[in-house]
């Protein structure tokens, strides 16, 4: 099960490989602005925006090295079609690559693609502003009304800007609790319901397996995890640039506290998941882990190899309180189609096809749907593996409707933040609560690069 982003971490990025050597560049590209890219300029235009002459010729595909099978399969299911596929990094780790690259078609007056997988959810944020705008709204007579519909509840708000969608999701990356049924049961622990529980666990494991553990934080997305999941106010974008960051409310210190005291008792790896180090040194020794969708596949299936049958799935952890109760996202990629292609009709296709069709989606895909009618069938064929014990269907459907929808999707990484203002430090000794003002103090300069107006 799939994403990540964050090899993403997730698939999604354990073998990008990217053909696109990151270039340096210049100042952004008018998109500083903040204002909206002019969506209905063109008088009749049947997509909502003034679109380029269009005419025939190779579809001009971009996508990760885990989304090369979604290009493959579309080609195969379309022989009479010619798409011309590349390979690229998807925005890997907050890599920028894609910004980048279009900052440089834009000086250029061309060179962009028609289509663009990303394994981020943020280009909205920096591609739709401006007068040179790259991503093309879809809402307003490009993809079909029914099309869009079929997407689950809250999956395109993230690539939504002023009321305007932007994006196709590819998969959604829902946190829930991935336990190993078998050790849990031979230690006679119940599976936790709340953090709460999940605490008091971690401090008995501690106490009774030592060596055990119930979680990680030594990856980028841990703020995804226990951050997002706690409410935690330090990432709300209130609009186009404009942030509001309260790293140290309540919400987010008691998520910090969690970690601090799980890491302390070395019940929480601090070693990176996809790192050489922990598969072979503290592999066997994962009792749980709070996690993506994906984790299913990428995690339990792939780096650690853990036998069939012990795997299970819990539903996502809440804070006591909580009402309704939510969940963090990792991840889950998108797909864009350029305002600037010549191949509108093409690209239409192209993504509406691999967003909602059987062939990819529930054969191929390594990640939770975000198209509801394909994320059905494709949970049913996880079920029916054989591979897991238990149903992990209900927890994991559940999820994808629990996301908190007030950690937002700003230009910049949150990810790239964390990994350079906390890890290091917790790494070091310093507790996560000790650097919240840090981290707080690094979301806002971060954003005031980009031209985002803080709010505390």
């Amino acid at each position: 099960m799939r994403r990540r982003s964050h090899a993403r971490r997730r698939p999604a990025l354990l073998a990008a490989v990217a053909l696109f050597t990151v270039t340096a560049c210049g100042p952004p590209s008018p998109a500083g602005t903040g204002k909206p890219a002019a969506t209905a300029a063109a008088s009749g235009s049947p997509y909502g925006f003034a679109a380029e002459p269009q005419q025939d010729g190779k579809l001009v595909v971009w996508v990760d090295s885990t989304r090369l099978d979604a290009a493959k399969a579309y080609q195969a299911a379309h022989p009479d079609r010619q798409l011309d596929i590349v390979t690229y990094d998807g925005n890997a780790n907050g890599s920028n690559t894609l910004k980048t690259k279009v900052q440089l078609f834009n000086r250029a007056g061309g060179g962009w693609p028609d289509v663009v997988f990303t394994t981020d959810n943020n280009t909205a944020s920096w591609a739709s502003q401006g007068d040179d705008a790259f991503v093309a709204p879809l809402d307003k007579g490009l993809i079909d009304r029914s099309t869009l519909s079929g997407f689950a509840k809250g999956a395109l708000d993230v690539c939504t800007v002023g009321g305007t969608v932007y994006c196709l999701r590819n998969d959604l990356a829902q946190v829930v609790l991935w336990y190993n049924k078998k050790l849990l049961d031979k230690f006679g622990y119940e599976v936790p319901k709340t953090w709460e529980d999940y605490q008091a666990l971690g401090e008995k494991v501690a106490a009774e397996h030592p060596g055990y553990l119930i979680g990680t934080a030594g990856d980028a997305w841990a703020p995804e995890i226990y951050m997002w999941g706690a409410q935690c106010p330090a990432n709300q974008v209130t609009g186009a640039k404009t942030i509001t960051v309260k790293a140290t409310d309540p919400a987010c210190v008691r998520a910090a506290k969690l970690i601090d005291t799980l890491v302390a008792n070395k019940t929480m790896s601090m070693l990176p998941l996809f790192g050489p180090d922990f598969a072979k040194n503290q592999g066997g020794k994962v009792l749980m882990l709070p996690g993506p969708a994906w984790y299913g596949g990428a995690v339990f299936q792939g780096a650690l190899k853990t036998p069939k049958g012990e795997l299970a799935v819990g539903d996502a952890l809440h804070w006591a309180g909580q009402s309704p109760p939510v969940t963090g996202n990792v991840g889950g990629g998108a797909w864009w189609i350029s305002r600037h292609s010549a191949r509108l009709e093409a690209a239409k296709d192209f993504v509406t096809w691999v967003t909602t069709a059987d062939a990819y989606q529930v054969d191929k895909s390594p990640g939770y749907p975000a198209y509801a009618p394909a994320a059905a069938k494709w949970i049913a064929k996880q079920q029916d593996s054989g591979y897991y014990a238990g149903d992990i269907a209900a927890p994991i459907t559940a999820a994808a409707g629990q996301v908190w929808p007030g950690w937002g999707s700003p230009e910049f990484s949150q990810e790239a933040v964390w990994a350079k203002t906390v890890i290091p430090a917790q790494t070091a000794g310093k507790t996560v609560e000790s650097l919240l003002p840090e981290w707080q103090t690094a979301i806002e300069r971060q954003a005031q690069v980009f031209g985002y107006q803080v709010a505390g």
